[in-house]
């Protein structure tokens, strides 16, 4: 049993929807978000990345950077960019990237499910970035970043979608700068709401997608005010947190690909030859690889296939037969010396988004030796891991289209 919940939205009026979305607070850098926020008051950057806003050496954890969230949030709502929904309801979201379209729905998802693991995870969280979003979440009063939850898909929720869209059309159309389409439906019909809600409870569980630390936060900072309410009923909006909700076939996950600043005190040669116990090496005319289990490799300006041997991984391990598992167990970390990924500033992480181009570029430059593309994890991969009640390696998956924030808020009361 699964449970979405329909909330009172705050989101920009029609006219400001395509101004006011903007990419998640973690995947740009105070940097990239100043830039991409120049000359746009109404960005959403200014409130999920407040520092932009203030002087470049004010630390992105000091207090001011979480006020100054709250007051450009609270301001956009006073000048009327944003206004709150009159009555709960559900919304549905769909991105279309490169002709394929994916359909969500918005609504609030459970903490007491996510305290119960009916909302399972595949990641683990760092503290210091949960603080951040549960200060954030506090200060502001709202979910104002959105959780990617996915689910096995069920007919109910499928008709329902397809059948509000035929006959509506979409309050937010636009195409952000970087190409990708995004529709939004408000469901105003409460019985159409009521039929989606009565099939979530038929769903089982639910699978954290993307945002970990943001689904953790929401939960910290729900629990506290639990703790704190002497007539706490379960009911209160603290309760439940912003998601999307993706059937799974709708679902797109990219190559998260490698790179290494050095070959671990070897040459070019000893290297290659260290990668023959686990892998057959042979040169490539593609930089990715066509199917599980073998990689692209790009040295000394040349690409290569490396093919994984036989009996050099576990086939029935649900997280030793990752792709990024056998990367990490039979190269990165026996040959390369990289003995943990989270930490290890000689290796770097690029989303496929980026493409190959950004990989030869920084090798070619010699920033770093090598690069590795990867075969990108599937869905069945992640949920099978999550039912396992086991951790994904770090940097597995990279979702695409990213869900915009600012288009839907969740208020905490």
């Amino acid at each position: 049993m699964s449970t979405i919940r329909p909330f009172r939205a705050v989101r920009p009026k029609k006219e400001y929807a395509a101004e006011v979305a903007s990419k998640p607070y973690d995947v740009l850098s105070s940097d990239e978000a100043r830039v991409e926020a120049k000359g746009n008051d109404h960005s959403f950057l200014h409130v999920v990345k407040s520092e932009i806003d203030l002087s470049p050496d004010v630390d992105h954890y000091d207090m001011k950077v979480y006020e100054k969230a709250r007051d450009n949030f609270n301001s956009m709502i006073k000048k009327g960019i944003l206004f709150q929904d009159e009555k709960p309801m559900l919304y549905i979201y769909s991105q279309t990237m490169v002709g394929r379209t994916q359909y969500g729905i918005m609504g609030c998802a459970s903490i007491e499910e996510y305290e119960q693991n009916k909302i399972k995870k595949h990641e683990l969280t760092r503290k210091d970035k949960e603080d951040d979003r549960c200060r954030h979440v506090e200060i502001t009063n709202a979910n104002t970043g959105v959780v990617f939850l996915t689910y096995r898909d069920h007919d109910g929720v499928n008709r329902a979608v397809f059948h509000w869209i035929r006959n509506n059309r979409p309050e937010y159309s636009f195409i952000a700068p970087d190409g990708i389409k995004h529709d939004v439906w408000p469901i105003t019909d409460d019985k159409v709401i009521n039929e989606i809600v009565k099939c979530f409870k038929e769903i089982p569980e639910l699978y954290i997608a993307d945002g970990h630390h943001r689904s953790a936060s929401a939960y910290r900072v729900g629990a506290k005010k639990r703790s704190e309410n002497p007539k706490h009923k379960g009911d209160e909006e603290y309760n439940f947190f912003l998601a999307t909700f993706f059937p799974a076939s709708h679902l797109m996950i990219m190559d998260y690909n490698r790179l290494v600043k050095d070959l671990n005190g070897m040459n070019s040669d000893q290297f290659m030859a260290a990668l023959s116990k686990s892998f057959d090496v042979c040169p490539a005319n593609s930089a990715s690889p066509k199917e599980a289990k073998n990689f692209g490799m790009y040295l000394d300006g040349k690409w290569y296939t490396l093919k994984s041997k036989q009996g050099s991984y576990k086939v029935d391990d649900p997280i030793n037969s990752l792709d990024v598992a056998i990367l990490q167990n039979n190269l990165l970390k026996p040959i390369l010396g990289i003995n943990d990924p989270r930490t290890d500033n000689r290796i770097d992480f690029v989303g496929g988004i980026r493409g190959t181009k950004e990989l030869e570029n920084r090798v070619n430059s010699g920033k770093c030796k090598v690069a590795f593309t990867m075969f990108p994890t599937t869905v069945a991969e992640l949920m099978n891991v999550a039912d396992a009640g086991l951790i994904m390696p770090p940097k597995s998956t990279w979702f695409e289209p990213k869900l915009r924030d600012g288009l839907l808020v969740h208020l905490l009361s």
